[in-house]
């Protein structure tokens, strides 16, 4: 049974739910392990999971808010409040980030370095295994509805995870008498946050300024002009509306077809294009096709 567009979004609240629930028990354990055996590749690891709680809070809450139905004021709905969320997310996430890099690299310069215990390298990949679970979980499911506030936490998820195989590389060096290698992976970790933060601020202000991918808006033309009765695309225009994608399309018919025949070739490419790319919704309008020959000569008589 195909879910509704509401369903959908209820759906995204329970990985937004798994990940809070897995920042909340990691950044505790980080922290207190980081603090307790002098890690601050690890400590770095915690606060950046501690952001992740509120940046994960905010994909909630923007989810909630996204399943309010249209009313005067929005008669799209509230859907671009999953881009919001994933907005805010960024922001917060490259605060984080940026505080990370400043203190890692006042560590690195400090005049003696703490050699941090190597059970902290094994709490660090712990947490590695653990959110890798988490991404993978909310990746798959991001997938399956096209959630894109979602799909941001999902590349945060990844993130956190590669942030802790860097901060137990960098304790693991630290062993071996490279005591530099743990502020270095700090520092790592700061630049990963920044780096996820920006392709999500990157591709959330593509989407609210009506940016929509080229290849995508091809794809989407190829599967109009394909649908019997259409002679050709006068224009097609595509934006994203939270997890679900708006199209405008004017379609040229055969001029000689009845109302209704237009009509039921305009039903037929909402179908198509429901079924095949899950469009929540398309504004079709038919015009009759008429040869370029035709238009010349009917010009020529005009002047």
């Amino acid at each position: 049974m195909k879910l509704n567009q509401y369903d959908e979004i209820k759906q995204g609240e329970k990985g937004a739910w798994v990940s809070i629930c897995a920042y909340l028990a990691l950044s505790a354990i980080k922290l207190v392990a980081g603090y307790w055996f002098v890690s601050g590749a690890l400590v770095a690891d915690g606060y950046n999971n501690l952001t992740d709680i509120v940046a994960s809070v905010a994909v909630l809450v923007g989810l909630r808010i996204s399943q309010k139905p249209p009313d005067k004021d929005h008669p799209y709905g509230h859907f671009r409040a999953e881009t919001i969320a994933a907005l805010i997310a960024s922001f917060i996430m490259a605060t984080v980030g940026l505080q990370v890099l400043i203190s890692a690299v006042k560590s690195l310069f400090a005049a003696d370095h703490h050699v941090p215990n190597l059970i902290s390298a094994w709490i660090a990949l712990f947490a590695a295994v653990c959110m890798g679970g988490v991404y993978l979980y909310n990746r798959r499911l991001a997938l399956r509805i096209k959630n894109q506030a979602l799909m941001a936490a999902a590349k945060d998820n990844l993130s956190d995870a590669l942030v802790s195989i860097g901060a137990a590389i960098g304790i693991i060096g630290a062993q071996f008498g490279l005591p530099w290698l743990d502020p270095v992976a700090a520092i790592a970790v700061g630049i990963i946050i920044c780096k996820t933060a920006w392709e999500i601020f990157y591709s959330s202000t593509h989407a609210l300024t009506d940016g929509f991918d080229e290849n995508e808006l091809s794809s989407l033309r190829t599967t109009i002009a394909k649908t019997k009765g259409v002679k050709s695309i006068k224009d097609i225009k595509a934006r994203v509306h939270g997890s679900h994608v708006l199209v405008d399309v004017i379609v040229q018919v055969d001029p000689e077809l009845t109302l209704i025949e237009s009509h039921r070739i305009s039903d037929e490419i909402e179908h198509r294009m429901s079924r095949k790319h899950n469009i929540m919704s398309i504004h079709v309008h038919v015009e009759p096709h008429v040869l370029m020959e035709n238009a010349e000569i009917n010009s020529s008589e005009k002047l």
